[in-house]
């Protein structure tokens, strides 16, 4: 099992959601001598999202590189596949949750991730979603960030704050490391 650590692939596949999809995709991991060392899936409308980051030694890793896309096409799926290596964490000097939600209105994602970036936050996980509540489409997000041992982190509290008073937001920015 070694060997699984000297490669790294990761492999994202959109398709219509239906039963199987994730078995069949998993199977050929397994069949190629691959595995699978994070992964998320999504289904966003009718389409089914699925990102894998696989390992394995440069035979597994050659072989489900030309196995996958005939899968894909039997699947009916569009895939996408990118060698990486394995990820260096940098340090930080905490990590937190940040969850809002209130009337959906355009660009708030992008004001949010705007000024983590201002900030030189790191997003490592994002969710966001609508949904209607009594007519309207509401709109509520999770982030979990990173933040750098330079951050000013009572500055950026404070313009978060305003930017979910001005959007009408409810928020909670919760410490989880």
């Amino acid at each position: 099992m070694s060997g699984f650590s000297n490669q790294q692939l990761v492999v994202t596949a959109i398709g219509e959601d239906r039963p199987g999809i994730v078995g069949a995709l998993t199977q050929l991991v397994s069949d190629c001598n691959c595995n699978i060392i994070d992964s998320r899936i999504a289904i966003l409308g009718n389409e089914f999202s699925f990102i894998m980051l696989l390992a394995g030694d440069m035979s597994a890793i050659s072989r489900i590189e030309h196995t996958l896309p005939t899968k894909s096409v039997e699947l009916g799926l569009l895939t996408m596949m990118k060698r990486t290596s394995s990820h260096q964490s940098s340090e930080y000097s905490a990590g937190y949750t940040i969850e809002y939600s209130g009337v959906d209105a355009p660009g708030t994602l992008s004001r949010v991730t705007k000024l983590l970036a201002q900030y030189h936050l790191s997003i490592s996980s994002l969710k966001s979603d609508t949904f209607d509540c009594e007519g309207a489409l509401h709109m509520r997000s999770e982030l979990e960030i990173n933040l750098p041992f330079d951050v000013e982190f009572d500055e950026f509290k404070l313009k978060f704050e305003n930017l979910c008073n001005e959007f009408q937001l409810e928020h909670i920015l919760r410490r989880i490391r």
